[in-house]
């Protein structure tokens, strides 16, 4: 098949989970079929990796909140019905268009010449639904319900419908999706972390500027002095991108926050264990794939961890005395975590040499 991916960041210039699984996506994909790349971009007159770039205009409040109320339309998915990726749309002759998140599908759904029920597959990723709600205050509870109809209203005009959380395959089915599937992915295996050699040091990674990582943030440095309490040079190492917009937040001692790293390999060679204390959970959960491609442990929640607890067999600890206690293990016991971490990176490497990740991209694609 002629496969397109049409994304709404540029995987050659921007980084971030919904870069990293539509590249694995489209990785996989290109074993079998002819796959090229609609992207909206800021830099549209780049031409690498050949990708068909659109310029990603910046939203304006005023004149998205009119179109929104004229078309009976969620903020969001008014925000991405973006005439210039219906144009380049138009132009491909290609039998599957595969759009990552569901307002993606605004564009293609107004395609004159591609019938979306035919050609259209949605990879979800991340349901806005739970994220507006719990971190947009009074406007993301009027927006949330109008977002939940919107996305059920393009994943019913798709072909196909691909999610990284097994129960948001199966509310989608429950909801009319004829076709809804569990995107059942992990990451190759990278370059295994040596956790006996390491430190007592954590890791948190994330992007601040996505409101529950910025959450799970704060929660992770209000933990910190109980996790790190008599525990000799006990570290936590932060990184990711900050919010600008996020009000100052104290910074107990023993903790580094390094923001954006170029040399992830690195630093992250030198944690023994990641934590990830999210209270908003949904999406691909890059982080944790990530960290089960190099072996290394994780402490979680159940909405970090998704549908990823059963593929991995990660443990989830939502509890917080749980939560800091394994946090404290790990610090204490170097053998432990070392152990946890090569059992981890077996799980994640049987399942990817097994072609688990493959037979499921190409089940979607069909």
């Amino acid at each position: 098949m002629k496969v397109t991916f049409v994304l709404p960041k540029d995987p050659s210039h921007e980084a971030g989970g919904d870069v990293t699984m539509p590249k694995l996506v489209a990785a996989l994909a290109r074993e079998s079929h002819d796959v090229n790349v609609v992207c909206l971009s800021a830099q549209p007159e780049s031409t690498a990796d050949g990708h068909i770039r659109v310029f990603k205009p910046a939203p304006r409040a005023r004149d998205l909140a009119v179109r929104s109320i004229l078309g009976n339309r969620s903020l969001v998915h008014t925000r991405f019905s973006i005439d210039g990726v219906t144009e380049a749309v138009d132009r491909l002759d290609s039998d599957r268009f595969v759009v990552e998140h569901a307002y993606m599908a605004e564009p293609l759904l107004h395609s004159r010449r591609h019938d979306p029920a035919e050609s259209m597959a949605i990879s979800t990723s991340v349901s806005e639904v739970d994220v507006w709600r719990r971190t947009r205050g009074r406007i993301g509870q009027i927006e949330a319900p109008r977002i939940a109809r919107d996305e059920l209203r393009t994943a019913r005009a798709a072909r196909s419908v691909g999610s990284y959380s097994v129960g948001e395959a199966r509310h989608l089915a429950a909801h009319g999706v004829a076709r809804s599937h569990f995107l059942d992915l992990t990451l190759p295996p990278n370059k295994q972390v040596d956790i006996a050699t390491t430190g007592p040091r954590l890791l948190f990674v994330g992007d601040r500027k996505w409101p529950p990582n910025q959450q799970a943030y704060e929660r992770l440095l209000s933990l910190w002095p109980q996790i790190s309490a008599d525990i000799p040079h006990a570290e936590l190492l932060v990184i990711g991108q900050p919010d600008p917009a996020a009000p100052p937040v104290a910074i107990p001692p023993g903790v580094t926050v390094a923001g954006f790293v170029p040399d992830l390999d690195e630093m992250v060679a030198s944690c023994r264990a990641l934590a990830a204390p999210v209270l908003t959970g949904g999406g691909v959960r890059v982080k944790l794939l990530d960290m089960a491609s190099r072996g290394m442990p994780v402490v979680a929640t159940s909405h970090a961890v998704g549908s990823l607890g059963d593929a991995l067999s990660i443990e989830t600890f939502d509890d917080t005395d749980e939560f800091v206690d394994r946090c404290r293990r790990y610090l204490l016991d170097r053998e432990c975590a070392a152990a946890d971490g090569r059992a981890l990176y077996e799980r994640n490497s049987s399942r990817w040499f097994d072609e688990v990740p493959h037979r499921s991209v190409e089940e979607f694609l069909r």
